[in-house]
């Protein structure tokens, strides 16, 4: 079975502006933004949308245009479209610069498959963000990461050091990035860090929610004869593994796979998950919505 995922579009990121929004739907709301962006002298590259209902529901909305000297006009153009279509129709918004990667943080432990792939990929050009630092509570792929020439620090975490660890964390992180990527980072973080933090966390699941979840999955799985091993990656909130899923995937298995080809399948399928929802989230490709997304 072939699944259909979003396409990169090749545009220059010089003047290109990405414009996501999500309001309750009603009568003229493409006019207005489209109108408005016009107004502006931008030229509409592509325009996605949804609503989740024909009447009463949820629109949401990915645009992208081009406008010439957008940098030096972006604040303008926001408080603008804030005064003059946002408040008026009670829109949620953002808008970024294409040209402006997102600083990113990777969070990992001790196990290296979906760290190792993000930073392969984002030096191969297939990622478009900046990784700023990675963090792990073991020091185990200090050697690895160094070779990336990204910056490693080591700030141990355990249940007992929580509270401090997650302070250091904090210093680290707050107003320094725009995303954090948990590329098997096995501690639980606490609601009071999520809220300080000021950015997302994506995090990658060993199964296909809510399956397994919990210690030895890939033992478990093969305990009760699985069919399919699966990954999820998923935004993380205060519910442990409960937060909005961007993307998901599984592979067939069968009798014949040990625990452990299930463990070498399940990171295969890790590393492609994790590093489509990194791409699509650092394209402005994911709208939440309640405990839902919609990536265009």
């Amino acid at each position: 079975m072939t699944q259909e995922y979003p396409k990169t579009t090749a545009l220059p990121a010089q003047d290109v502006g990405r414009l996501l929004l999500r309001c309750a739907d009603r009568p003229g709301l493409v006019s207005a933004i489209s109108g408005f962006l016009t107004g502006a002298g931008a030229n509409i590259v592509s325009l996605d949308q949804h609503s989740t209902e024909q009447t009463g529901g949820t629109f949401i909305q990915r645009t992208i245009f081009h406008l010439p000297g957008l940098a030096a006009v972006r604040d303008e153009l926001e408080r603008d479209f804030r005064q003059r279509v946002a408040e008026p129709f009670e829109m949620d918004f953002r808008l970024t610069e294409a040209s402006k990667p997102k600083r990113v943080a990777l969070m990992a432990s001790r196990e290296d498959h979906c760290l190792l792939d993000l930073l392969w990929r984002n030096r191969r050009g297939e990622l478009d963000m900046s990784v700023v630092m990675v963090i792990s509570n073991h020091p185990d792929l200090a050697d690895q990461v160094r070779a990336f020439g990204v910056p490693f620090l080591y700030v141990p975490a355990t249940r007992e050091n929580r509270a401090e660890a997650e302070q250091r964390l904090l210093e680290l992180l707050r107003g320094n990035v725009d995303l954090v990527v948990l590329a098997r980072y096995m501690q639980i973080l606490t609601s009071d860090f999520l809220d300080a933090v000021g950015c997302p966390l994506i995090n990658i699941h060993h199964s296909f929610l809510p399956a397994f979840i919990g210690a030895a999955p890939y033992r478990r799985a093969k305990e009760r004869g699985v069919k399919l091993v699966g990954a999820t990656a998923h935004y993380v909130t205060g519910d442990l593994d409960e937060g909005p899923i961007i993307e998901q995937d599984v592979v067939r298995v069968d009798h014949r796979h040990s625990v452990g080809d299930l463990q070498r399948l399940g990171a295969d399928v890790e590393r492609l998950v994790l590093s489509r929802a990194v791409l699509w989230h650092c394209e402005d490709r994911v709208i939440r919505f309640g405990n839902q997304t919609v990536v265009f």
